[in-house]
């Protein structure tokens, strides 16, 4: 029954955010250097697995090594290609050393799948006192990527080629309450790339930014029930593969637009909505 609504779901979402042929997934990432961030599980473990069936190198970057190595093992024994790099995006002399590694092992990455994130759910009340989970989280989903960019796309744009595809959330086009600390850093990087893309587009670097909706994983499980209509990972990882194919500046679910401008234009009801449910939900 699950798994009817889960599709029934994806259906809602529209054609853009159907899988794609694997013919054209092959011609868009075959032989290609791809680094997955977030790849220990959820949707970075899903995206790589279905990169390297389609013919990728897949580089495995996340903090649990062993989770890694446990994945680049799989994917080499079905016949694919993977590499696997532990790291903490929020230590950012590790970031460096990451893109000194990649680039020192394999020449250059063609693809960057920017999925690795902390997700926080938290009121400013239960905030209070622990205002470092807030700057972590910056770390992770906004100062990391960033630094990590800026060292892979010099290489990218004196080749004249390469993508970024950034895995981002509706939180940033629909901020609600008890999400601050996460919505604000996953905003911050979607502006950081706003402002980047126009200077690598032209030297043929393309971006892609995609604002997921709900995806049932390890990461979402503690804060949303499973009975939700949501996205599965290996859904989301075939998301992910037609923007490698079609290449999109921007992915968002058709109805987001319309209620993210009504939010905005009526940000007093919006937010007067939002405050009743809490009260409610006591």
């Amino acid at each position: 029954m699950m798994g009817v609504i889960h599709a029934g779901y994806r259906l809602l979402l529209g054609p853009s955010w159907s899988r794609v042929a694997p013919a054209r997934l092959e011609a868009a990432v075959g032989d290609r250097v791809v680094l997955v961030t977030g790849a220990s599980s959820g949707i970075g473990a899903g995206t790589a697995e279905l990169l390297a069936g389609a013919g990728a190198h897949v580089l495995l970057a996340a903090r649990r090594l062993d989770r890694l190595q446990g994945l680049a093992d799989r994917i080499t024994a079905s016949g694919g290609r993977a590499t696997a790099y532990g790291v903490d995006l929020a230590d950012p002399e590790a970031v460096d050393q990451l893109v000194a590694d990649v680039l020192a092992d394999h020449g250059r990455v063609d693809v960057v799948v920017s999925n690795a994130g902390k997700s926080i759910r938290r009121s400013l009340a239960a905030t209070e006192g622990r205002f470092h989970d807030v700057t972590r989280t910056d770390s992770v989903n906004y100062l990391g990527p960033a630094r990590l960019l800026s060292g892979l796309l010099p290489g990218m744009r004196a080749r004249g080629a390469g993508h970024v595809v950034n895995v981002s959330s509706l939180n940033v086009d629909l901020p609600v309450a008890q999400w601050a600390g996460y919505s604000a850093s996953k905003a911050a990087f979607e502006t950081w790339l706003r402002c980047v893309a126009p200077e690598v587009r032209r030297d043929g670097v393309r971006v892609t930014s995609i604002h997921f909706p709900l995806v049932h994983t390890e990461m979402s499980a503690p804060t949303y029930d499973a009975r939700l209509p949501g996205l599965t990972v290996e859904a989301a990882a075939e998301v992910i593969g037609r923007a490698l194919v079609h290449r999109p500046r921007l992915l968002v679910p058709w109805w987001v637009r319309p209620v993210a401008l009504a939010a905005s234009v009526a940000q007093g009801p919006y937010e007067a909505v939002q405050a009743q449910v809490l009260r409610w939900s006591r």
